[in-house]
């Protein structure tokens, strides 16, 4: 089963008519059918911003480190976290990577949560550190571990597997 994609037309190059309109919309089958100029936002260690419906209704946004998995986007919080409770309330996401060298070269993620894996399944919970300690590595580079657990608590860790079920897309890297 396939994604819906929307390809915004691009004014790196001058404008033009119709501009920020989208120029196409096509179906995808995995992200590995995404043109590498988008696909390489997933890839690098390029932090994203993420909105979950809050408890007042209103969107909340959060910059996180973004991972995936095939054809699945990881979302690794602590289950403390309000967002967490936001999200199992909500399970609609949409991430937004935005590549710090050049704003109008960005990917949208519509993602909606399939299952949830906590640190201490006694099946998978393992996945969940390993894949935590993962993205620390990813986006810090230093050390085998996560290294920003809370101290004040015993801090545990969810993961939510989210089906991807739209992207859209502008702009290029240079």
């Amino acid at each position: 089963m396939g994604f819906k994609l929307a390809k915004f037309r691009d004014v790196a190059n001058g404008t033009q008519a119709g501009q920020f309109a989208i120029g196409e919309r096509t179906t995808v089958n995995s992200i590995s059918d995404l043109d590498p100029k988008y696909k390489m936002l997933m890839d690098q260690p390029f932090a994203c911003v993420m909105a979950v419906m809050g408890s007042d209704g209103r969107p909340n946004l959060t910059t996180m480190w973004f991972d995936y998995e095939g054809d699945k986007v990881l979302i690794n919080v602590a289950a403390q976290r309000t967002k967490t409770k936001w999200i199992r309330k909500t399970p609609t996401i949409t991430i937004l990577i935005l590549n710090p060298g050049n704003m109008y070269h960005w990917m949208s993620l519509k993602v909606t949560v399939e299952r949830e894996v906590s640190e201490d399944d006694a099946k998978e919970g393992a996945w969940v550190t390993e894949h935590v300690n993962r993205i620390w590595k990813k986006y810090v580079g230093q050390g085998e571990e996560y290294g920003l657990r809370d101290p004040s608590i015993d801090e545990r860790r969810v993961l939510f597997e989210c089906r991807v079920d739209s992207i859209a897309t502008f702009g290029d890297p240079g």
